[in-house]
């Protein structure tokens, strides 16, 4: 079915991003205790240790990547192995996870809205059980307090008043299921606050699943999530899809424009402003004035947000991946002919990554201070 040049293509692909969310994971685990002590990083054992966070972490994205693999030789719809991009910064100075995820490219026509729907949901509700047994194992497997030690071995000292304003300082935000498995699972006397679960691999690789898991169910345009309200919501599709797209834009970038801010300042920022909303509709296939009313709109109400709560702040990094869904991807779903409801199983599995994506969903996933 497929060539032996594709299959040493993405065999190597995938062992180089697992190999690059390794490094990335040693840097995340391990980095600090490294640099205080002074040891080598890339060395074969810190590189087999990092690998409690590479491979369920890879693994979880595999799932995934499988369940819409064999979902759609299911169907017999062609489609290529999965592609895995591999992205370790270190060498850069950068932080990185090791990779921009992964991808499955459709090559056969899809012409029926269950083939959509199953194979847009299988691969995140298959990332997302293995996900489940990842962080089940990292909250009941917690090592005592006294291993944060041994990755800040400053944190024991006495007079350590912190790092000074000038460092940055990183944390993951929340999510619903996380909350909640931390508050069933986990040994309260052992839990790490959020700005130190990059140092526990399971917890860190489980958490990432969730964020890659609530991403791909955005239900917007070709995403997962899009596939799911394509079949769940045949006539509303693309009301629902425009909706949510303009409702994430709207909180993505709140605070990018503000009262508070110097003219001058303003003068350049609003102009630009409205044209990052423009371009992020240019594939939505509305017309020239209404994506124009909607960009003005947006950073209208925004702005006025700001004047009346100035505190309020939305998540701009969440304004790249909107630039992308809107201007590359698109964000309306294709149409087929195949038109036959759901089924009534379907249906439940479908209000499932529903609430799937609203437990994984983070709105604040990764802040930096």
């Amino acid at each position: 079915m497929y060539k032996p040049k594709e299959y040493l293509i993405h065999g190597l692909l995938f062992f180089l991003t697992l190999g690059a969310a390794t490094l990335a994971g040693g840097e995340w685990v391990f980095g600090k205790s490294i640099l205080v002590s002074g040891e080598a990083f890339l060395t074969w054992e810190y590189f087999l240790k990092s690998m409690a966070f590479s491979i369920p972490f890879i693994g979880i994205l595999l799932i995934h990547e499988l369940g819409h693999f064999f979902t759609s030789l299911y169907h017999k719809v062609k489609c290529s192995l999965p592609y895995f991009i591999p992205a370790w910064l270190g060498f850069l100075g950068a932080p990185s996870i090791g990779t921009f995820g992964a991808i499955i490219r459709m090559k056969g026509f899809v012409n029926s809205r269950k083939k959509f729907f199953d194979i847009g949901v299988a691969g995140p509700i298959a990332g997302f059980v293995v996900a489940l047994g990842v962080l089940v194992y990292g909250f009941t497997t917690l090592p005592p307090a006294e291993y944060i030690y041994s990755v800040h071995p400053e944190y024991a000292d006495p007079n350590f008043q912190g790092y000074g304003e000038d460092v940055l300082d990183f944390e993951l935000g929340g999510n619903l299921l996380f909350w909640g498995m931390e508050q069933v699972l986990a040994d309260p006397d052992r839990m790490p606050e959020m700005s130190e679960v990059i140092h526990y691999p399971f917890l860190f690789a489980g958490y990432l699943a969730l964020f890659f898991t609530a991403l791909n169910l955005l239900p917007i345009g070709q995403l997962d999530g899009g596939h799911v309200v394509f079949g769940l919501f045949p006539r509303y599709h693309k009301e629902i899809s425009l909706v949510i797209f303009t409702l994430f834009l709207a909180y993505s970038g709140l605070g990018v424009i503000s009262p508070i801010m110097p003219l001058e300042e303003l003068i350049i920022r609003i102009p630009l402003y409205v044209g990052f909303l423009y371009i992020c509709y240019s594939r939505s296939h509305l017309s020239l004035q209404t994506k124009l009313t909607i960009a003005l709109t947006l950073a209208a109400g925004q702005y006025a947000l700001a004047f009346l709560k100035p505190e309020w702040e939305g998540y701009q990094g969440w304004l790249f991946f909107a630039f992308l869904l809107g201007r590359v991807m698109g964000i309306r779903h294709p149409e087929v002919s195949d038109v036959e409801e759901l089924d009534g199983k379907r249906k439940v599995i479908g209000w499932l990554a529903i609430l799937i994506f609203a437990l994984c969903f983070s709105p604040k996933p990764f802040i930096f201070s």
